[in-house]
């Protein structure tokens, strides 16, 4: 029994650093997806098609992406979830899924050309260059202040190998929190929306991401507060949402 538990620990953990390496590499695409460099296919690149058709399998595939983010990480979701997965490997299979609709996205976006703004200073478009930037790193940042490996699955298929009860969730504030309370979305934002010669193909992923993003918000904290209860109403008080700011005491 001791043997099995063990070889079932082991197995877990290596699905959970699967899940974890597949969603390495469409994190990273993800910087060239929208960036248009490196990467083989881009937000931008391919021929060109119908703009109909390109609006909906466009809309189609990050509709798909916001449906599975979003009811999967429902706490009733979760309850149902795992008692088809193993508790341990629940946030591993989340992440997988999600990672494998991004590369699913990646590969079916078509690109909608004509430019909605251009940017030719080499000033501004040093500087704009410069938030795309500023907005990968500050995302990066978010996840490591709130456990990076916590919140892709790591450390849960880590304790379930050591028999462990991972540790009740505690609210904190570290650093960019103390300002803005979902820096990881600003991080998207900054990200997404920054670039020099904004397309109508772009333009929908950016304005769709965005869309996601504020339904995503009004669903999380919906389950902060039903988790941390006044605390986390205190907070929202006294931090800005999106834009940073911060209400003192007194």
């Amino acid at each position: 029994m001791h043997g099995g538990a063990v070889l079932a620990g082991v197995i877990t953990l290596i699905y959970g650093v699967a899940a974890y390496l597949i969603f390495l590499g469409s994190f990273l695409y993800a910087v060239g997806f929208v960036g248009n460099m490196v990467v083989p296919k881009s937000i931008d690149s391919g021929v060109a098609g119908s703009p109909v058709e390109a609006v909906i399998v466009n809309a189609l595939l990050l509709g798909l992406f916001a449906a599975q983010h979003s009811i999967m990480a429902r706490p009733v979701f979760k309850r149902w979830w795992t008692r088809i997965v193993p508790h341990a490997a629940e946030r591993s299979t989340y992440v997988l899924l999600a990672s494998l609709i991004l590369l699913l996205l990646y590969w079916q976006w078509r690109p909608i050309p004509g430019l909605v703004w251009t940017v030719e200073n080499p000033v501004w478009v040093a500087v704009i260059h410069g938030v795309f930037w500023l907005g990968w790193a500050v995302l990066l940042t978010s996840t490591f202040l709130i456990n990076h490996f916590e919140l892709f699955g790591l450390r849960q298929v880590l304790a379930a190998l050591r028999k462990s009860e991972p540790a009740p969730p505690v609210f904190r504030t570290p650093l960019f929190y103390k300002w803005v309370r979902h820096p990881l979305y600003v991080g998207f934002l900054l990200a997404f929306w920054a670039t020099p010669s904004m397309t109508w193909g772009h333009l929908l992923f950016a304005a769709g991401s965005t869309g996601y993003i504020l339904l995503g918000i009004f669903l999380e904290e919906r389950d902060l507060v039903a988790m941390f209860g006044d605390q986390y109403r205190l907070y929202r008080k006294q931090v800005g949402m999106l834009i940073p700011w911060r209400k003192m005491a007194g």
